[in-house]
């Protein structure tokens, strides 16, 4: 750990300390910034701060810059189905399945295997475990991801989230008949305080609002796109089970009596940003999977 100071001057006063600290040590990008300062390891006159903070003149910022840590992640080739490439950002296809980052117990076989052997440059930004990983997807849900391939595209992609100008259309089958054709669902989302391996919709949680539109009924299944507002964790999920019409084969969020596909019947399949380096909008569509579209096809026949 090497640790750094600086001295706050005029041209960065009443800037946000994240701010102030990425204009003063361009090699730093304002994410990473952000993530020291949420770790406590960025101290303004010797005390902790949050990002909000706003720099006086004269204000000394310490900094324990963390050393690099190896990357003990093993690439794999795992025939990843690339969409498009560039040489800022990329966009997968993930099966339904495979986790998208290793964590303890998931070491192995995760979507970042797969790129670390597919390509070397990757965004550092979200530590040795996540290189290049902007959001995710649940392990059973299929579906696109943008990846980025260097900090800048990185931090781009992100604020453009935080923004909420990335297009992301999700396809859902959930329990029971929706009568009318489109909604929103704006409620907010925290950790179920009965079940921490869960979310619910919480008074005090993170606002988040979810688009829907019927595609097609079944009797008492219907075929849902979603367009994420937000992009909470579970988020679909949450919310459609929420007003009652929980996905199809959620082990966590739908019913116990349930078809059983093998997790929930969710796909991530269009995904829109503006392109990192060049700013023109680009948009990108898969098709449903095989067994997904065979599940439809079984409940036309059905009914």
């Amino acid at each position: 750990m090497t640790q750094v100071s600086y001295s706050m001057e005029e041209q960065q006063k009443g800037e946000r300390i994240d701010k102030a600290l990425s204009s003063v040590q361009s090699e730093w990008s304002r994410t990473q910034i952000g993530n020291w300062i949420t770790e406590g390891i960025v101290k303004v006159n010797g005390k902790t701060v949050k990002a909000k903070y706003k720099v006086k003149v004269g204000d000394l910022v310490e900094i324990d810059v963390p050393e690099a840590e190896p990357l003990d992640v093993i690439a794999e080739n795992l025939d990843l189905d690339i969409v498009y490439e560039d040489a800022d950002v990329l966009v997968v296809n993930k099966p339904k399945g495979m986790v998208v980052h290793p964590a303890p117990g998931h070491m192995a076989g995760t979507l970042v295997n797969g790129l670390m052997y597919h390509c070397k440059d990757l965004s550092g930004i979200n530590g040795v475990l996540r290189p290049g990983i902007v959001h995710r997807i649940d392990k059973d849900t299929s579906g696109l991801l943008m990846v980025a391939k260097n900090d800048a595209a990185h931090e781009s992609l992100v604020n453009q989230l935080v923004n909420k100008t990335v297009t992301r259309k999700y396809t859902a089958l959930v329990h029971g008949h929706i009568a009318h054709d489109k909604g929103t669902i704006d409620a907010p989302i925290a950790r179920d305080q009965k079940d921490r391996q869960k979310q619910a919709v919480v008074d005090n949680g993170k606002h988040a609002v979810t688009h829907f539109e019927v595609i097609e009924r079944f009797g008492d299944y219907t075929l849902v796109e979603c367009r994420l507002e937000t992009g909470r964790t579970h988020q679909i999920r949450v919310h459609m089970n929420y007003i009652g019409y929980p996905l199809v084969g959620d082990p966590k969020y739908g019913p116990k009596k349930t078809i059983d596909f093998g997790g929930q019947v969710l796909h991530a399949g269009i995904l829109g940003f503006d392109h990192p380096a060049s700013g023109e909008y680009i948009e990108f569509e898969t098709p449903l999977p095989a067994d997904y579209e065979q599940l439809l096809n079984d409940l036309r026949n059905r009914h």
